[in-house]
């Protein structure tokens, strides 16, 4: 019986060791993205996505400065990042409420209210690597374009909707999505969105 005990102490012991070595691992692992700008993914015509990678990382990487919500072009103010919620913190010190406007809030994966050319980019991010229920709210775009146009209408801002892809929606089954897409006025790119456009 003492053998047995034994035994089962031992083996408790070596799985004890093999999970703090297995959280050592796990611990020298990146989880978050790099805010500090710069580094490969720069490119200077365009913003470079990873899945993980938010609009804020994108401009900072492309040179631009970010101070909170605020993106700086030099020392010029040029807009705003105003992901999901954020968007309606921007409007509501604007004194719009989009109750009046919507029936319920949209939030977007990552928004830029550029203020040169008084247009409000929807950028909604789409990766993934297998079908699924996603694919059926790609043609949703044209209505929640919409929507986002009545809420920015008093501010006498123009909406673009932009999807993002990775190259899992370049294959053909998409075509016909993707040809919809452009077709009620809506624009996709695959990885990066070239700065021009979002106006900057």
């Amino acid at each position: 019986m003492l053998k047995h005990v034994k035994l089962r102490l031992l083996n408790l012991s070596m799985i004890k060791t093999d999970i703090i070595n297995l959280k050592r691992e796990v611990n020298v692992m990146p989880r978050q993205p790099n805010h500090s700008g710069g580094g490969a993914q720069t490119n200077v015509n365009g913003l470079r996505f990873e899945q993980i990678t938010d609009l804020k990382t994108a401009l900072l990487n492309a040179g631009f400065r970010v101070d909170g919500d605020h993106v700086y072009k030099g020392d010029e103010e040029i807009g705003m990042s105003t992901p999901k919620y954020r968007i309606y913190n921007y409007l509501v010190g604007l004194k719009i409420n989009y109750k009046d406007y919507n029936s319920k809030k949209w939030l977007p994966d990552e928004a830029f209210i550029n203020y040169m050319n008084k247009t409000v980019y929807i950028i909604e991010k789409k990766f993934q690597h297998g079908g699924g229920s996603v694919d059926e709210k790609l043609p949703g775009c044209d209505f929640k374009k919409q929507e986002y146009l009545k809420l920015f209408r008093p501010l006498g801002y123009k909406v673009e909707y932009i999807y993002l892809f990775n190259d899992w929606f370049r294959q053909d089954v998409y075509r016909d999505v993707r040809d919809y897409i452009e077709s009620v006025g809506c624009k996709y790119f695959f990885n990066e969105i070239p700065l021009k456009e979002l106006g900057i």
